[in-house]
């Protein structure tokens, strides 16, 4: 059957509404901070085949429940159940991220699935929060559940709920976020059901087709054309792993363009790591890192604005071919090998990718981009053991045509944690939120800056950190240089970027400075009037302005003659600019390595 046009708008304007409104209910109901208020978690569509309907944002996979439950078993009212790393498909990345699935009916068949994934507060492991920085083994981090039936025909499995709860330092939180996933799962079946009900299900499932088939072949045309027919290569890095020394842990793409695909090649990827930074990425043909890498191909659409409305949905999978490397490499761990961390990893390929096409396209990628990490604090406080854990963002890189954007979450509507609420829930003070003066690179484009956060603590307590990029920077592009990389200091000790259990006592600061995005261009190329600009904003140092763009300021204006004076000696005492700038972490941790080296792969 062909979609009616008319229909196919109905059905698409309804998956989108159904995804709303799932995370929506998620968000009202839930009991942790880090769903309630970070909002770290994601809904998602998908159709009896396990392809991906919805485009706003990124879902785990199907494939895992199918696997172990046959369409043919499911009856309404279930729900079910996972987040076993190594038997998810490669679509739960970690332990924390909890998920559920409820299957969809039609006359007495299932006809599609709306499923819901969130990261939760504790779910046992080695330390609070289950992310133990330096675990050797996936035992050491928590609870793994495989593929179960939560819900039997509307019944709720009471022992394992039990289970999970028993196993978790925040028992009330846990059990309430996944009651309040359940529930709004099940609410987003029924209203996905009176699609079909209206409309019948041939003609939803040709919609659904027709949506598919209409990303592929916007991303064909709009999208791959622009990728010139050749082979590119780059290469980023994890600088530490928690167990052993800062190095660099290698991710790799090689990719090639056909005229009709591109192929991601992840040979060059570096071993497994010993500490937890491996993500089981191999599964399934990589179909969860085909639609999570995708939308980084959307920066080669026309204009900002088109590139806006391109949905990344199953559509993108026929044209990506993905190779991986044996097992054993970060991208290919074998069990147990541990992955909190994996965020270094599965974050990180996402600057590679663009990386990749930087070199390809000349430059009409953005500069590399901030990346999760996640701080906090724990103890004990009057009502008894607290867990205060954030999810920071920081700057995104230059782009051709703008500069990169403050303090963004690369993690869709993820935010941080309003100091309200936070100051009033645990025991400490909130001394300054504001963004990172100079963290972002310069460039004609500058890179986005971070945030600058201190914490006064009123009570003794724990200080928790998994980040990346805290030895490295993010580079720039054509030109562009790195901007500055992830810094947390307690009373003036420098903190790595992973620690579990960092003693901090009542009446210390803690100071947070998350990571610049890379600038975009030739910082000398900048409109001095643009650099003057962000001097007056708090965003740019005078003497950023003078060292980086060249841009003297005489009473908060640009000394025109003294500015082009320096600008011609600085040009001549710098030379030729790398198309990549990494910063002077990577020149460390390689030996002096400079990154023009590898514009050879």
């Amino acid at each position: 059957m062909k979609a009616d046009p008319i229909v196919l708008e109905i059905v698409e304007g309804t998956l989108a509404s159904v995804e709303r409104e799932v995370e929506t209910a998620i968000a009202r109901t839930a009991r942790s901070p880090m769903i309630r208020d970070a909002h770290d978690f994601r809904a998602g569509v998908h159709d009896r085949a396990l392809r991906k309907l919805t485009g706003r944002s990124y879902s785990a996979l199907v494939q895992p429940i199918v696997r172990d439950f046959p369409i043919e078993s499911m009856r309404p009212g279930d729900v079910f159940f996972h987040n076993d790393v190594y038997l998810s498909e490669g679509g739960i990345g970690h332990l924390p991220d909890l998920c559920v699935t409820v299957p969809v009916f039609h006359d007495g068949e299932v006809v599609a699935f709306v499923q819901a994934f969130g990261h939760h507060d504790d779910i046992g492991g080695s330390v609070p929060g289950s992310m133990p920085s330096h675990a050797r083994s996936a035992f050491e981090e928590g609870l793994m559940v495989p593929p179960i039936r939560l819900w039997d025909q509307g019944v709720p499995n009471e022992a394992a709920l039990r289970i999970m709860t028993r196993n978790s330092r925040m028992p009330d939180s846990l059990a309430g976020d996944l009651d309040a996933e359940c529930s709004a799962c099940l609410m987003g079946a029924r209203r996905l059901a009176e699609l079909f009900d209206r409309y019948g299900r041939a003609q939803v499932e040709a919609c659904f087709d027709a949506i598919i088939d209409r990303t592929t072949e916007t991303f064909r045309r709009e999208v791959l054309a622009r990728i010139p027919d050749g082979t590119y290569a780059w290469e980023d890095y994890a600088e530490h792993d928690g167990v052993d020394p800062p190095r660099l842990h290698t991710q790799r793409i090689t990719l090639t363009k056909t005229p009709d695909r591109i192929v991601i090649d992840f040979t060059g990827t570096s071993p497994q790591a010993k500490g937890p930074i491996n993500h089981a990425g191999d599964y399934a043909d990589g179909v969860f890192l085909k639609k999570w890498l995708a939308p980084v191909l959307r920066n080669l659409a026309d204009t900002p604005e088109r590139m806006a409305e391109l949905d990344v949905n199953e559509g993108v999978v026929p044209l990506i071919e993905m190779r991986f490397p044996e097992k054993g490499t970060l991208l290919t761990p074998i069990f147990p090998a541990p992955t909190n961390a994996r965020t270094f990893v599965i974050l990180r390929l996402l600057g590679v990718l663009a990386g990749v096409l930087a070199k390809a396209t000349g430059g009409r990628m953005p500069a590399d981009q901030e990346t999760i990490r996640y701080t906090g604090v724990y103890g004990e406080d009057d009502s008894g053991p607290y867990l205060m854990r954030e999810v920071l963002g920081g700057g995104s890189g230059g782009r051709y045509y703008a500069d990169g954007e403050d303090t963004i979450h690369i993690v869709p509507d993820s935010r941080n944690i309003p100091v309200e609420f936070a100051e009033s829930r645990w025991p400490f003070v909130v001394e300054r939120l504001g963004l990172a003066v100079d963290s972002g690179g310069p460039g004609e484009r500058r890179g986005g800056l971070g945030y600058d956060k201190h914490i006064r603590m009123l009570r003794d307590a724990r200080f928790m950190s998994i980040a990346d990029r805290s030895l490295l920077s993010c580079w720039g592009v054509d030109g562009g240089r790195a901007g500055r990389p992830f810094r947390v200091e307690i009373d003036g000790r420098e903190m790595p970027g992973l620690v579990d259990d960092e003693p901090v006592r009542a009446g210390q600061v803690i100071r947070i400075r998350t990571t610049g995005g890379g600038g975009w261009g030739d910082p000398l190329r900048r409109d001095p009037l643009a650099v003057a600009r962000d001097v007056r904003d708090g965003k740019v140092s005078p003497e950023g302005a003078r060292d980086d763009y060249g841009v003297v300021l005489t009473g908060g204006e640009v000394d025109e003659a003294a500015t082009d004076d320096l600008r011609r000696r600085l040009s001549e005492a710098r030379g030729p600019a790398p198309f990549f700038d990494r910063g002077p972490g990577y020149r460390l941790l390689s030996g002096g390595r400079d990154s023009s080296e590898l514009d050879h792969l």
